[in-house]
């Protein structure tokens, strides 16, 4: 049945029939452990490998025994951007074996990908301008490109050339060691060669920036890593060879939380790449501490209900609390069930908020009735178990349908759906310790599942299965090859999933849970409002799309959509809900900007006029209206006829009561 592990609760283990064998990319060394699935390289290991993978500032794609680079240009409309994919160079031995990639290794910032049977090592780490290759057996090399050579030249040691193509880039090629290459019109071709080649793409083709390549050339990163050491703060180590200081590109909330600190570290920033997320700037330094202001995370409003509003909610909280009847829930699906059991612990805080405390023990015996089941397996018609081949919690409905439980079972979505789950179990756990303690190693199995930091303590779940700390949030996106990378719909989700987490940290006394899923929920919060919240004056995106939106439906590792995985673009109702729901007391801290907020309603509204538009979309936009005119929000809050399955009118009344 149940084991444990060490410590470490485990759920019934189960044979996903859905699930894509890992042995085919994964080095066996790596086999043994869990590993990633929603990671920046996870194309690389789906299906046949090769998707490009978006890795600053240059798409990557291998297939076959090659490797090929792209500084990608983009597309831009008001519907969506995207990074156009031209393979630039393309990496292989000359003597063009085949033979397919394997990840021999990968860290939260770099992954390694070999082509054994070509003697080609790549090291690819996140911001590099450099692409570094080892060669590990003397090996001629072939480097094509889609464009035209237009010059070639190299320095009197034959370890730099520079090379200039039709489409107006120049490349420069370093090695460790003299090399001797010689090009047709398309291919550059070498000698055998074993030693280091770095790649790198000059700025704008422009001259001054070759001396910032030259002078960093021969300090490579092999890989890096983030530590999570003190609350609100990241700190980036990379592994370096070579000589002198090493040279990384930083993205715009990079730049913002490294000024934060005291760093060891220099800026340059003319020396900059185009990127999807804005530019990225040369950062010189061996690590880079990345701080962020704290976030508060409290079971309550900040400003609290006010008095004379208390009665309205209280009459509210005793309408919804009285319709809890754990019977007669036929929702088997995890990610609506969770909002469920959300929905009923806001009601339980709200309570307490109101000092109303008669409806609380009725909330905790729902609560209870429609928790355990779920941690004790007898939950009829799903379930939460263990896979052993990704290592990772999936559902019984996911377990053999794809699309089941919106692909929880390919690992999508797990920081929505259980940080549901976590949500009501915090609750429960804050008014009911005894029953925390008895379903503790069963709580935190949930939490392990996507916030997992040692995998060597706890061996059944890969590291920060969403967050990457790379780009500072979190990817939904599980086990689906995708051309354009991972993606992230719901913002809002993702943070109170560490927020939740965090909540769980209080509710048990454990520090260190508390400043993860508080540094987690900082974090995610800035990348929300960097490239999710599209500001009327915002300079990030191109102006047409910014013209036309003010915020995000789907964002994706190499492009912007507008579109939802639910609803068009046109649907703005929906665009703005999916990134305010579930609406909490951190919703404020997501929505801080009053000035952003009036932008997002007012663009909002007038879709309110469509056929057939939900009340319970239409609740969060009141919500949201309710920040800068209380009143007007307040009035058609009061006349809504309906609200979304993880909302009520008891929560919406508690917001707009507590707006200060």
């Amino acid at each position: 049945m149940v084991k444990q592990n060490k410590t470490h609760f485990i759920f019934p283990e189960t044979q996903s029939t859905v699930l894509p064998d890992p042995s085919q990319f994964f080095s066996s060394t790596l086999l043994s452990k869990p590993l990633p699935t929603n990671s920046f390289f996870q194309n690389f290991v789906l299906k046949n490998g090769d998707q490009p993978e978006y890795i600053h500032p240059y798409l990557i794609k291998s297939s076959g025994s090659s490797l090929s680079l792209s500084y990608p240009s983009r597309q831009v409309s008001s519907a969506v951007i995207y990074q156009v994919f031209n393979a630039d160079l393309t990496i292989s031995s000359k003597h063009g074996s085949s033979g397919k990639h394997l990840i021999s290794s990968y860290s939260d910032l770099s992954v390694t990908l070999d082509i054994p049977s070509s003697n080609l090592s790549f090291l690819l780490v996140r911001g590099s301008p450099f692409l570094t290759v080892s060669v590990t057996q003397p090996t001629p090399l072939s480097i094509t490109t889609v464009h035209a050579i237009l010059s070639f030249s190299s320095n009197n040691t034959r370890t730099k050339y520079t090379f200039q193509f039709n489409n107006g880039q120049t490349w420069v090629l370093y090695a460790s060691s003299p090399i001797s290459l010689s090009h047709t019109l398309s291919e550059i071709t070498s000698d055998a060669f074993s030693g280091i080649v770095r790649i790198a793409l000059l700025p704008d083709s422009d001259s001054k920036h070759e001396a910032v390549l030259d002078k960093f050339s021969s300090c490579y990163p092999v890989s890096g890593e983030a530590i999570f050491r003190e609350p609100f703060c990241v700190e980036y180590k990379w592994e370096k060879k070579g000589s002198g200081d090493l040279l990384l590109l930083a993205h715009p909330l990079h730049v913002q939380l490294l000024s934060n600190e005291d760093n060891d570290v220099t800026v340059l920033e003319d020396f900059k790449y185009g990127s999807i997320d804005g530019d990225v700037v040369g950062v010189v330094g061996n690590s880079w501490v990345l701080q962020t202001d704290p976030v508060f995370v409290t079971w309550q409003s900040t400003n609290g209900v006010k008095e004379e509003s208390r009665d309205e909610v209280v009459s509210a909280l005793s309408n919804d609390v009285d319709g809890l009847n754990s019977s007669s829930i036929t929702e088997t699906r995890s990610y609506f069930y969770g909002k469920l059991v959300a929905r009923a612990a806001r009601l339980a805080l709200i309570a307490e908020e109101l000092r109303y405390l008669d409806v609380i023990p009725k909330v905790i015996k729902f609560l209870k009735e429609t928790i355990e089941p779920w941690l004790e397996g007898t939950f009829k018609g799903n379930g939460f178990l263990h896979d052993k081949k990704w290592g990772g919690i999936i559902t019984q409905q996911g377990s053999n349908d794809g699309g089941g439980d919106f692909g929880f079972g390919i690992y999508n979505d797990h920081h929505y759906h259980l940080g549901y789950f976590l949500y009501g179990i915090a609750v429960l756990t804050k008014f009911d310790q005894a029953w925390g303690r008895k379903y503790k190693p069963k709580a935190y199995s949930l939490v392990q599942d996507f916030m997992n930091l040692d995998t060597k303590q706890n061996s059944n779940y890969t590291r920060l299965r969403c967050f990457d700390p790379y780009v500072l949030h979190s990817w939904a996106g599980g086990l689906t090859e995708f051309t354009d990378g991972r993606n992230q719909e719901s913002t809002s989700e993702a943070v109170c999933a560490y927020y939740s987490a965090a909540l769980m940290g209080l509710a048990y006394g454990d520090a260190h849970l508390v400043s993860l899923g508080s540094t987690l929920t900082a974090l995610e919060i800035l990348g929300t409002k960097m490239w999710w919240h599209v500001e009327e004056k915002g300079t990030l995106y191109e102006e047409e799309f910014t013209q036309e939106n003010r915020i995000m439906g789907v964002l994706w590792s190499n492009k912007r959509d507008t579109g939802l995985w639910f609803a068009p673009a046109e649907w703005k109702e929906c665009r703005l809900g999916i990134q305010l729901l579930p609406l909490v007391p951190i919703s404020e801290a997501i929505f801080s900007n009053a000035e952003f907020v009036k932008q997002l309603v007012e663009w909002t509204l007038p879709a309110l006029n469509r056929d057939g538009v939900g009340e319970g979309w239409k609740g969060f936009a009141y919500a949201l209206e309710g920040i800068y005119d209380n009143e007007s929000a307040l009035q058609k809050i009061r006349n809504l006829t309906g609200f979304d399955g993880g909302n009520s009118l008891t929560n919406l009344l508690w917001w707009i009561h507590s707006r200060g």
